[in-house]
């Protein structure tokens, strides 16, 4: 198995195909705008939304970069920021929801078509696409069981 293959599998599982954890397209799937901002305590715990948006802010730059469009790529003062919300309305979360799913398919596209040379090409502020994206698989991953146990405790079933 070559390294495009065994990363587009990662890619999908976090996404839209059922691995060892249920994909996020499925997990989010019904989260209502009560469920997205809800958090069981104050404090340093981030709700679904937050850390959707969290998970979309990393793909996005990414994608940015990978494209030369840095002018585009959303900006931050620091991780921490990464999390934050636009006013919370139904509309805002299922636009949330959307630019996350369309900005992880795109990035797949890309994979997908990328020849051996693009794979491993220094992206601008990066390392390469092959290890920018195993490891922002491996963060959506960690994210995404957040989003489940968060789901869970508010009595989602997946």
């Amino acid at each position: 198995m070559d390294v495009r293959t065994l990363l587009l599998q990662q890619w999908a599982s976090c996404l839209d195909e059922e691995d060892w954890f249920p994909p996020l397209e499925k997990v989010l799937k019904n989260i209502t705008l009560e469920q997205a901002i809800w958090k069981p305590v104050e404090g340093k715990m981030n709700s679904i939304w937050e850390l959707v948006s969290h998970l979309l802010f990393y793909e996005k730059r990414l994608l940015m970069r990978f494209l030369g469009e840095t002018e585009n790529e959303p900006q931050a003062e620091n991780n921490e920021a990464t999390f934050r919300l636009p006013t919370a309305t139904l509309q805002n979360w299922m636009e949330t929801k959307q630019e996350y799913f369309n900005v992880h398919r795109e990035l797949e596209k890309i994979l997908a078509q990328s020849e051996h040379e693009d794979l491993y090409r220094q992206i601008p502020g990066e390392r390469s696409l092959v290890l920018e994206l195993k490891s922002l698989a491996l963060h959506n991953a960690y994210h995404i069981g957040q989003i489940v146990f968060l789901s869970k405790m508010q009595g989602a079933r997946h």
